[in-house]
């Protein structure tokens, strides 16, 4: 009883409850957890080690989770009882590496038990695995509350791969996020992997007079209808979303404006003179897509989250101990 006071304790001093839910700091864990950041890098390191396809799993992850209530946490939240989590939402099926954040939070907890939100350590997971695929780094504010909730229909809410622009801007305006963030956001598919069943629409019956998507290179869409045929009965078969698919570069914008894009969202980028302008800049410059990456992603990682504290994700057994799993259940907002 005594030790879970303390930790109780410590739960109100980090997580103020009379403190805004968006007032996140670079600071925020220097006294209470100082090993923070290079424990998490050390678990997205390990990870890339054994399964090439972590970075990409880890960013799409914080993606998905940021633009459901926030960045809270709650895509990592198990199902329970009658309450289907968001990780069991229809977009969200293909998510995986989940294991990565439970490795991380555990070795967290080892050094500083009750104190990291698990969505902080995802956002820190994110920016790590963009930077160990050759990526930029970035400073990431801390202090994200992980929320409680977590309903598999509000990843309705998501924007899907099958969006033209209007539907994508609106999806980007209603958390606050501009058109410059949208395209540079994008650039993420520079990581990553399709299944077939997200640009299905691409390459059969398109419309009503053509099979296939009129804006694609008319060899890679044959390339594509040759790995995802019109009845495509092979469970993992799919394309990766640029050439380079384990290295962060700007080649996505490239085979952007060459044609080569897989989604029709990617595609609906160059249907504006604003965002086609901004996939030219950043098929041009390296430099220049990396900059406004970052400075999307601090934007979109810092989108308010949680309403209510949580403590873990999940109970863990640190040092065959175990961390049990707390919650203050005082509304902040």
């Amino acid at each position: 009883m005594a030790a879970t006071i303390v930790v109780l304790a410590l739960a109100l001093v980090i997580f103020p409850i009379s403190s805004p839910v968006d007032a996140l700091s670079l600071s925020y864990y220097d006294y209470a957890c100082p090993q923070l950041e290079s424990t998490v890098a050390n678990a997205v390191k390990k990870s890339m080690m054994n399964d090439k396809t972590v970075p990409a799993a880890l960013l799409r992850m914080h993606f998905h989770d940021c633009f459901i209530r926030g960045c809270d946490g709650s895509v990592l939240l198990e199902s329970e009882g009658k309450n289907k989590a968001e990780k069991d939402g229809p977009p969200n099926i293909s998510l995986h590496a989940f294991y990565v954040i439970d490795n991380a939070k555990k070795a967290v907890e080892a050094t500083c038990p009750g104190v990291v939100s698990c969505a902080d350590i995802l956002a820190l997971a994110a920016r790590d695995a963009v930077a160990l695929s050759g990526g930029p780094s970035w400073d990431v504010p801390k202090g994200r509350k992980d929320g409680r909730i977590s309903k598999a229909t509000d990843t309705r809410q998501l924007p899907a791969p099958t969006f033209n622009i209007s539907q994508l801007q609106q999806s980007f305006s209603q958390r606050g996020l501009s058109l410059e963030d949208l395209v540079a956001v994008s650039g993420g598919h520079s990581l990553g992997f399709s299944h077939c069943s997200s640009f299905q629409n691409r390459i059969h019956n398109f419309n009503s007079s053509l099979d296939i998507d009129p804006t694609m290179n008319p060899s890679f869409a044959a390339s594509l209808r040759n790995v995802c045929p019109m009845h495509n009965k092979v469970k993992n078969a799919g394309a990766t979303l640029d050439s380079s698919t384990t290295i962060f570069d700007n080649a996505y914008y490239k085979l952007l404006l060459e044609g080569k894009s897989i989604f029709s969202s990617d595609q609906a980028l160059l249907t504006t003179p604003k965002t086609r302008a901004l996939v030219s800049k950043f098929a041009r410059s390296q430099k220049e897509f990396e900059k406004a990456f970052v400075k999307s992603m601090i934007r979109m990682s810092s989108i308010s989250g949680g309403q209510e504290i949580r403590l873990d994700c999940k109970a863990v057994e640190v040092d065959g101990r175990r961390i049990v799993t707390l919650f203050v259940s005082s509304v902040i907002d």
